[in-house]
């Protein structure tokens, strides 16, 4: 038998690389160890999930759902209104997206579609850098220069802290990811389709709307999908901004101050290794999460299976 290790040219073969032991030893060894790694990481999740369900679980049997849907958010006093929770998030979000979605969106059709290379090259690791800028940082910069010279001279809001100062912080926080996410997704779609829409006559700005966006739309709303769940799970800026308090009455002003489920989490279970009050307060914390859990998880669900019906394959 003809020996397929090595070819005339003394170069190594697909046949050789497959009959050859010590390299199939250690194919084995290397896809061995990559699927432990997966089924380690895959395990820790379900840990979590599982931790989270639990305890959750026993809130929501023991628990005396009036308290659930109350004045406020006082769990100490077993007091748990999670609408007050939800309703400040979704504010919060909601601000931080309208802040983020037009100068993100905008930052991304210049780099992509109207700045020259030399300019994309250096203004796109700036943006991207301002992604790394600690979210402490941000809740500082929102609380001490947002909340007095934005919102309370814009908006007649206090100058302390809001939702709307947090929101704006978080708005902040969010456009580089915006920004980053779109402009990629511009730059995959392909150049025959800009040049066909310039052969026919057609203006930048018109190619830019009519053209580059439609077809990069499953991009477009990826990115704002992740920035809603970036918003849904900051901590520190709305910690800081919003109020920094642990207990909140109900409000759906975005100048007021309030909690929202990040926040409320961390407001509880600040200072202490042992979370004190009321019977349940220690299991509020796994109720509250498990909400932003399924909050986001069904969004993902969503966001999805809409990208998958507009998504375009070039």
């Amino acid at each position: 038998m003809t020996d397929t290790r090595v070819d005339p040219a003394g170069e190594f073969s697909v046949e050789s690389l497959m009959e050859n032991p010590r390299q199939a030893t250690r194919e084995r060894m290397i896809r061995n160890s990559l699927g432990a790694t997966a089924l380690v990481s895959v395990l820790i999740s379900g840990l979590i999930v599982w931790s989270l369900f639990w305890e959750a679980w026993t809130f929501i049997v023991e628990v005396d759902w009036g308290s659930v849907w109350d004045i406020g958010w006082f769990p100490r006093r077993g007091i748990y209104d999670i609408k007050t929770l939800i309703v400040a998030s979704f504010l919060v979000t909601g601000v931080a997206m309208a802040v983020a979605t037009p100068l993100g969106l905008g930052a991304a059709v210049y780099l992509s579609e109207y700045a020259r290379p030399g300019v994309r090259r250096t203004l796109k690791p700036i943006l991207e850098i301002l992604a790394g800028i600690p979210s402490v940082v941000l809740g500082f910069f929102a609380l001490n220069w947002i909340a007095p010279n934005v919102v309370a001279k814009l908006f007649g809001g206090p100058s302390a802290g809001s939702l709307l100062a947090a929101g704006i912080g978080v708005g902040v926080l969010i456009i580089p990811l915006v920004a980053s996410i779109s402009e990629d997704a511009m730059k995959a779609v392909p150049m025959a389709l800009r040049e066909a829409s310039s052969g026919l006559g057609a203006r930048k700005v018109s190619t830019t709307v009519r053209v580059v966006l439609p077809a990069a739309i499953s991009g477009l709303v990826a990115s704002l999908i992740v920035a809603v769940s970036r918003a849904l799970g900051e901590t520190m800026v709305v910690f800081m901004a919003a109020g920094a308090a642990q207990t909140a009455t109900y409000t759906h002003g975005v100048t007021d101050s309030s909690l929202t489920m990040t926040a409320g989490m961390a407001s509880l279970a600040r200072g202490t290794d042992n979370v004190v009050g009321e019977g349940l307060t220690f299991q509020s914390l796994f109720f509250v999460g498990l909400v932003l859990f399924v909050m986001t998880f069904a969004l993902n669900l969503v966001a999805d299976r809409f990208v998958q019906r507009v998504r375009e394959q070039y």
